[in-house]
C-alpha cells in the first residue's frame, strides 16, 4: 500500500506553541510509521530550514509540512505562498494544522495551495487521533515525491 520509500518519512512541525509541538510529537511517535521529526517555531526560521539557511544548513528536505496559521514573525500564510511559489520546495505536500476554523483561513490556505486543511480539535485525544491520522495517511497511504 501506498509509499513506497527507502529510510523514514521526514515530517517538518511549523509551530511557535510549545504545548502543541509537544502533543503533535507525542502523537506522531504513538504510531508505528517509521519518521524522523523536524520542528521550528515559526515561518521564518521554516523558510531557512527549508533553504538550508543560516543554523539550518544540514536540514533535510522534508517529506511533508505541518504548518501552523498565526505565528510571529512570518505567519502560516506567507509559508505556504512562499514554499508553493518556489520552484524547488512547491512538491512538498502542506497540511495546515490550525485552530482557525474560519471560513476565510480555509479558502485562503487552499487557494494558496495547501494539500490539506485540519483544524486542531480541543480534546487532547480527539488532536491526537487527528494527528495520527495525517501521520498514518501521509506516512502509509499517500505516495510522496522522491527527494532531490
Amino acid at each position: 500500500m501506498g509509499a513506497d520509500r527507502s529510510g523514514p518519512v521526514r515530517i517538518l512541525v511549523v509551530d511557535d506553541d510549545p504545548g502543541d509541538v509537544l502533543m503533535i510529537e507525542e502523537a506522531l511517535e504513538d504510531s508505528d510509521v517509521e519518521k524522523v521529526i523536524d520542528v521550528v517555531g515559526d515561518g521564518q526560521e521554516a523558510m531557512e530550514f527549508l533553504r538550508q539557511e543560516g543554523r539550518h544548513t544540514e536540514a533535510q528536505r522534508p517529506d511533508v509540512i505541518l504548518l501552523d496559521l498565526n505565528m510571529p514573525r512570518m505567519d502560516g500564510r506567507q509559508v505556504l505562498s512562499a514554499v508553493k511559489s518556489d520552484d524547488d520546495l512547491r512538491t512538498i505536500p502542506i497540511v495546515v494544522l490550525t485552530t482557525s476554523n474560519a471560513d476565510t483561513d480555509i479558502v485562503g490556505s487552499y487557494t494558496l495551495q495547501a494539500n490539506a486543511y485540519v483544524t486542531k480539535p480541543i480534546d487532547l485525544d480527539d488532536f491526537n487521533d487527528v494527528v495520527r491520522r495525517i501521520d498514518e495517511f501521509f506516512g502509509r497511504v499517500v505516495v510522496l515525491p522522491k527527494r532531490s
